[in-house]
Protein backbone atom coordinates (compact mmCIF):
# COMPACT_ATOMS: atom_id res chain seq x y z
CA UNK A 1 0.00 0.00 0.00
CA UNK A 2 1.56 3.21 -1.16
CA UNK A 3 -0.01 5.92 1.04
CA UNK A 4 0.15 6.55 4.79
CA UNK A 5 -2.52 8.45 6.70
CA UNK A 6 -3.44 9.25 10.28
CA UNK A 7 -7.11 9.38 11.19
CA UNK A 8 -8.77 10.78 14.28
CA UNK A 9 -11.79 8.92 15.66
CA UNK A 10 -14.25 10.39 18.13
CA UNK A 11 -17.62 9.51 19.66
CA UNK A 12 -19.83 10.69 22.50
CA UNK A 13 -23.14 8.88 22.01
CA UNK A 14 -24.32 5.44 23.06
CA UNK A 15 -21.75 2.69 23.49
CA UNK A 16 -18.74 4.85 22.69
CA UNK A 17 -16.13 2.08 22.78
CA UNK A 18 -18.29 -0.05 20.48
CA UNK A 19 -18.44 2.77 17.93
CA UNK A 20 -14.66 3.29 18.03
CA UNK A 21 -13.84 -0.39 17.60
CA UNK A 22 -16.55 -0.88 14.97
CA UNK A 23 -15.11 1.96 12.89
CA UNK A 24 -11.61 0.47 13.21
CA UNK A 25 -12.93 -2.93 12.12
CA UNK A 26 -14.65 -1.35 9.09
CA UNK A 27 -11.46 0.47 8.12
CA UNK A 28 -9.42 -2.72 8.49
CA UNK A 29 -11.93 -4.74 6.42
CA UNK A 30 -11.74 -2.34 3.50
CA UNK A 31 -9.63 -3.87 0.69
CA UNK A 32 -7.63 -0.67 0.12
CA UNK A 33 -6.81 -0.05 3.81
CA UNK A 34 -4.48 -1.76 6.27
CA UNK A 35 -4.32 -0.76 9.92
CA UNK A 36 -0.72 -0.08 11.02
CA UNK A 37 -1.00 1.35 14.53
CA UNK A 38 -3.49 2.80 16.99
CA UNK A 39 -3.39 4.92 20.13
CA UNK A 40 -4.86 4.41 23.55
CA UNK A 41 -8.43 5.63 24.03
CA UNK A 42 -8.78 9.04 25.67
CA UNK A 43 -11.82 10.54 27.32
CA UNK A 44 -12.07 14.20 26.45
CA UNK A 45 -14.12 17.24 27.25
CA UNK A 46 -16.27 18.56 24.40
CA UNK A 47 -14.84 21.43 22.37
CA UNK A 48 -16.94 24.08 20.64
CA UNK A 49 -20.42 23.11 21.83
CA UNK A 50 -19.77 22.14 25.45
CA UNK A 51 -23.28 21.13 26.61
CA UNK A 52 -22.92 17.45 25.63
CA UNK A 53 -21.49 14.18 26.90
CA UNK A 54 -17.76 13.48 27.14
CA UNK A 55 -16.02 12.05 24.08
CA UNK A 56 -13.82 9.06 23.54
CA UNK A 57 -11.03 9.84 21.06
CA UNK A 58 -8.15 7.98 19.51
CA UNK A 59 -5.89 8.10 16.45
CA UNK A 60 -5.09 5.31 14.00
CA UNK A 61 -2.30 5.03 11.45
CA UNK A 62 -3.25 3.33 8.19
CA UNK A 63 -1.67 2.36 4.90
CA UNK A 64 -3.94 2.73 1.89
CA UNK A 65 -4.06 2.48 -1.86
CA UNK A 66 -6.89 5.02 -1.93
CA UNK A 67 -6.31 8.63 -2.88
CA UNK A 68 -7.26 11.22 -0.26
CA UNK A 69 -10.74 11.97 -1.65
CA UNK A 70 -11.61 8.27 -1.87
CA UNK A 71 -10.38 7.81 1.70
CA UNK A 72 -12.65 10.68 2.76
CA UNK A 73 -15.62 8.93 1.10
CA UNK A 74 -14.76 5.67 2.87
CA UNK A 75 -14.65 7.49 6.22
CA UNK A 76 -17.96 9.25 5.55
CA UNK A 77 -19.60 5.95 4.59
CA UNK A 78 -18.47 4.37 7.87
CA UNK A 79 -19.92 7.37 9.72
CA UNK A 80 -23.21 6.96 7.82
CA UNK A 81 -23.41 3.21 8.53
CA UNK A 82 -23.04 3.88 12.26
CA UNK A 83 -25.68 6.60 12.36
CA UNK A 84 -23.67 9.81 12.19
CA UNK A 85 -25.99 12.81 11.80
CA UNK A 86 -24.59 16.23 10.95
CA UNK A 87 -27.27 18.33 12.65
CA UNK A 88 -25.09 20.67 14.70
CA UNK A 89 -21.51 21.83 14.24
CA UNK A 90 -19.36 20.25 16.94
CA UNK A 91 -22.46 18.49 18.26
CA UNK A 92 -22.95 14.95 19.56
CA UNK A 93 -22.00 12.12 17.22
CA UNK A 94 -22.02 8.35 17.13
CA UNK A 95 -18.71 8.32 15.27
CA UNK A 96 -16.50 10.90 13.60
CA UNK A 97 -13.55 10.03 11.39
CA UNK A 98 -11.23 12.82 10.28
CA UNK A 99 -8.18 12.55 8.06
CA UNK A 100 -5.42 14.35 9.93
CA UNK A 101 -2.44 13.69 7.68
CA UNK A 102 -2.16 12.02 4.28
CA UNK A 103 1.46 11.27 3.33
CA UNK A 104 3.20 14.62 3.65
CA UNK A 105 0.73 16.38 1.38
CA UNK A 106 -1.00 19.70 1.72
CA UNK A 107 -4.45 19.24 0.18
CA UNK A 108 -7.11 21.90 -0.09
CA UNK A 109 -10.31 21.15 -1.97
CA UNK A 110 -13.92 22.14 -1.41
CA UNK A 111 -14.52 18.96 0.61
CA UNK A 112 -11.13 18.21 2.15
CA UNK A 113 -8.32 20.10 3.85
CA UNK A 114 -5.17 18.21 4.90
CA UNK A 115 -3.49 18.50 7.31
CA UNK A 116 -6.72 18.88 9.28
CA UNK A 117 -7.15 22.65 9.70
CA UNK A 118 -7.85 22.71 13.46
CA UNK A 119 -5.73 19.82 14.66
CA UNK A 120 -2.96 22.08 16.00
CA UNK A 121 -5.51 23.63 18.40
CA UNK A 122 -6.92 20.35 19.70
CA UNK A 123 -5.29 18.35 22.44
CA UNK A 124 -7.83 15.55 21.90
CA UNK A 125 -6.19 15.04 18.49
CA UNK A 126 -2.55 15.83 19.25
CA UNK A 127 -2.22 13.76 22.44
CA UNK A 128 -3.17 10.42 20.79
CA UNK A 129 -1.32 11.35 17.58
CA UNK A 130 1.80 12.06 19.62
CA UNK A 131 1.43 8.71 21.38
CA UNK A 132 1.80 6.76 18.12
CA UNK A 133 3.79 9.19 15.97
CA UNK A 134 5.62 11.57 18.28
CA UNK A 135 8.38 12.30 15.78
CA UNK A 136 6.13 12.95 12.79
CA UNK A 137 6.63 16.22 10.99
CA UNK A 138 3.35 17.78 10.00
CA UNK A 139 3.18 19.45 6.60
CA UNK A 140 2.76 23.20 6.91
CA UNK A 141 3.51 23.28 10.65
CA UNK A 142 6.30 25.54 11.84
CA UNK A 143 6.97 23.59 15.05
CA UNK A 144 7.48 19.87 15.66
CA UNK A 145 4.47 17.95 16.99
CA UNK A 146 5.95 17.70 20.50
CA UNK A 147 6.39 21.45 20.73
CA UNK A 148 2.94 22.16 19.29
CA UNK A 149 1.43 19.85 21.90
CA UNK A 150 3.38 21.47 24.74
CA UNK A 151 1.93 24.88 23.83
CA UNK A 152 -1.71 23.74 23.99
CA UNK A 153 -3.58 25.07 27.03
CA UNK A 154 -6.34 22.43 27.26
CA UNK A 155 -4.39 19.20 27.73
CA UNK A 156 -6.04 18.61 31.12
CA UNK A 157 -9.30 17.99 29.22
CA UNK A 158 -7.71 14.86 27.69
CA UNK A 159 -7.52 11.89 30.06
CA UNK A 160 -6.37 8.35 29.37
CA UNK A 161 -9.46 6.14 29.43
CA UNK A 162 -8.23 2.77 28.16
CA UNK A 163 -4.56 2.13 27.59
CA UNK A 164 -3.35 0.42 24.47
CA UNK A 165 -0.89 -1.55 26.61
CA UNK A 166 -0.88 -2.37 30.29
CA UNK A 167 -3.23 -3.66 32.95
CA UNK A 168 -6.39 -2.14 31.52
CA UNK A 169 -5.15 -2.50 27.95
CA UNK A 170 -7.16 -3.64 24.99
CA UNK A 171 -6.45 -5.72 21.94
CA UNK A 172 -6.57 -4.15 18.53
CA UNK A 173 -9.95 -5.49 17.47
CA UNK A 174 -11.50 -6.75 20.70
CA UNK A 175 -15.10 -5.99 21.72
Amino acid sequence: MKNKAYLSLGTNMGDRLHYLFSAIRELNRHPSIRLINYSSVYETDPVGYENQDLFLNMVVEIATNSDSLTLLKICQEIERVYGRKREMRWGPRTIDLDILVYNQENIETESLCIPHPRMSERAFVLVPLHEIAGNISLPGFEKPLTQTLELLPDKEGVRIWKRKNGEDGFGLLEN
